[in-house]
Formats: structure tokens, sequence, C-alpha cells
């Protein structure tokens, strides 16, 4: 693997830490700036309309960029944002700065999945995917609950201070280690690329990621108030439980890195069905036992069958492969999007803190019942262009 791989992952840490940090601060900004807890979850509901709006957008905006250049361009709009949030005293502004750190990490990450693609061998982008992706899931053990220790001792603004703080390494070496030269085979025009979203298995494909990534979103949002108020666990317990989450994610990806490439089938249907059942298992219980259980189990499985769907976009989207990544990028994030409105909608009507686990199962249900009616009536395969 080329150690610029790992690289990338390093500013998806970051990256991932400021997307998914929200889950332990959602209770602290919701008090400090006077919003209901629904609005203070559609923080991350903000970034992931930013990520899903913003990456085909941005892919298309860096498509003549020399990689280092956009890479680097991102990452410093991605700091400013923070700065910015840091320091804002309105919800209003706030919003606004994760909806442009978003569009800057879309960027980033469009432009990372475009880089590590064409760094290794075709027939190897679930692991390189692994790699760069372990960067997220890193961000959950450590970055994670750390913000949320973060919020507790000195305010949820110094975990913004941090997240921006983290970025300036990963910018630097950026700039020193990714090659400046573009890459070496550029498609004749964007239009082309365009054109392979026209194709019915990979719509369908985008439409799994954005179902199994909103289930997993609407749940993780909420998952500090679902454990202090279903499960019963004390505040200082959540940012355990989140580094429980994380590690379960981080093993996810893992084992989609070491499946994703040859076995896409069964770590799909599956995880799917393990997963549905994990949801709906940790609705029914509820209590501190379970939720100890099933916390990193849903989250090995969400990351599992995640990582492996968004394998499958880069395979199907091989030929467009400036904005293969982003629309992975933009399919996942109009699920992480979706799932926390769906969310805070059912905690609004009054269905009780556990609903988002009930809506999470159901997502899941939904994907796996969409992935049986467009199987392709054809024996599975072992090569990396097999059905999802």
């Amino acid at each position: 693997m080329p150690p610029v791989v790992p690289l990338l992952g390093t500013a998806v840490f970051a990256q991932g830490t400021s997307e998914f940090m929200v889950a332990g601060l959602v209770p602290d900004v919701a008090s400090e700036l006077s919003v209901s807890l629904p609005a203070a979850g559609l923080l991350t509901s903000a970034f992931a309309v930013g990520m899903a709006v913003g990456a085909p957008l941005v892919a298309l905006l860096a498509m003549r960029w020399p990689r280092r250049t956009a890479l680097a361009a991102f990452l410093v709009a991605f700091v400013l944002a923070h700065v910015v949030a840091a320091v804002t005293g309105s919800f209003a502004v706030l919003v606004g700065t994760r909806v442009v750190g978003a569009l800057a990490n879309a960027g980033f990450l469009a432009v990372a999945l475009a880089t590590v693609t064409d760094l290794v061998a075709p027939d190897a982008k679930g692991r390189a995917l692994a790699v760069l992706l372990a960067g997220t899931t890193l961000a959950c053990v450590a970055g994670v609950p750390g913000g949320a220790a973060l919020g507790s001792l000195w305010g949820w603004r110094s975990a913004f201070w941090v997240v921006a703080l983290l970025c300036l390494p990963a910018l630097v070496a950026v700039l020193v280690a990714v090659p400046h030269a573009r890459p070496a085979a550029i498609p004749p025009s964007a239009r082309g690329e365009l054109r392979v979203l026209r194709r019915p298995r990979l719509q369908v494909l985008l439409l799994l990621g954005a179902l199994v990534n909103g289930a997993t979103f609407c749940s993780f949002t909420y998952l500090a108030p679902v454990l202090t108020g279903v499960s019963r666990i004390g505040d200082e317990w959540v940012p355990a439980m989140l580094a429980l989450f994380g590690a379960g994610a981080f093993l996810g990806v893992r084992l989609a890195g070491r499946w994703s490439d040859t076995r896409p089938g069964p770590v799909v249907a599956g995880g799917g069905v393990l997963l549905a059942a994990g949801w709906a298992g940790f609705a029914l219980t509820g209590g501190a036992v379970a939720a100890l259980v099933l916390v990193p189990v849903v989250g090995t499985l969400s990351f599992a069958v995640g990582s492996t769907l968004i394998a499958r976009v880069l395979y199907a989207a091989a030929d467009a492969p400036n904005l293969a990544g982003s629309f992975a990028t933009a399919s996942l994030n109009v699920g992480a999007a979706v799932g926390p409105w769906v969310g805070g909608v059912a905690i609004g009507v009054g269905a009780g803190l556990g609903a988002p686990l009930w809506v999470s199962a159901g997502l899941v249900v939904a994907a796996l019942a969409i992935a049986v009616l467009a199987r392709e009536p054809r024996a599975a395969t072992s090569a990396p262009t097999s059905c999802p």
C-alpha cells in the first residue's frame, strides 16, 4: 500500500471527528444556544447535506486542479470553518459553518478517493478504501469520545478548536507527500463521467448506501440521549460508549477491507440482516447491559456493510475515476442527512428517545428488500464486478 494512503487517512480522521463529534455535544449545544434537542441534532444533518450536495459539485470544480492543490485548499477551508464555529454565539452561523466545513470535507474526500484508487491495483480498491476510511472509524474510537470529553470539561467550543488544530499537521503532510502532478489519465469531459450515473446497477448501490448510512446516523446522532435517557447510563460513561461504537466501526471497516473485493454479497446480505436485528434488539431491550453489548455490534455491522457498498460503487463507476468518489460520498451523506432528521421527527412526535433505533432497523430492512428486488438473475461470482 503506498504510504500516501494512510497519510490521507490522517486528514480523514480530523474531518471524521468533526462530522461525528456532534453526537456527543448535542445536549450542550442545545442548552447553551437555547434550541431544542432535535434542532441541535440537525447540526449533523447540516453537515451531511453539505457533503451530499457538495461532493459532486466540488469534485467537478477540482477535476482539472492538481491533486495536491485541491487537497490543501479543501483543508484550509475546513480549518477556517471550524475557527468560526468555535467563536460564534449564533446557532444559525454554527449551522452555516457546518455546511461550509462539509463542502470542504466533501471535496477533500472525493479527491482523496480518486487519488488512492489511482495508486493501487484495479482489484484492490476495497483494501485501499479500508485504509482511508480507517481515519473515519478512528474518529469514532478516539475523536468523538474525545470531543464529548472536551465538551464536558471545557465546553463544546473546545472540540471545534481541537479539530481545527488537528488539521494543521495533515495540511503540512499533504503539501509535502502528495504528488503535485495531475492524474495520468483524465477523461475527456465531466459530462462523460456524469453519464455513468444513468446505470441502474449503480443507482441501486447508491440507494442502498444512503439507506444503510441513514440508519447508522439516525441512531448515532442521538446515541448520547438514548444511552442516558433509555439505557440509564450516566453522563460520565457516554464517551466510553461512543468509543465502543467507534471500535466496532473500525473492526467493520477492517472486515470490509478483507472481504469487499472478493465476497461483497455475503457481507451486504448477511451483515444487513444482522444489522437490522441489532437495531431492533437494542430498541426492544434498551437496558445498560444490552447497550454495552449491542453498541459495538451495530457499529461493526454498520461500517462493514456501508464500506462494502462504497467499494461496490467505486467498482461500478470505475470509468468515472474523478467523480466515482463523489457519487459514493453524496449517497452516504444523503442518508446521513435524512437519518437524523427522521429520528428527530420521531422523537418530536412523542415516540420517545428510543424511536431512532426503530427507524434505523426499518431503514436497513428497506435496503435489504430493495437489494433482493434488484438482484440480477445470475450466479454470484467472486469477481470484483459481482452483485452488491
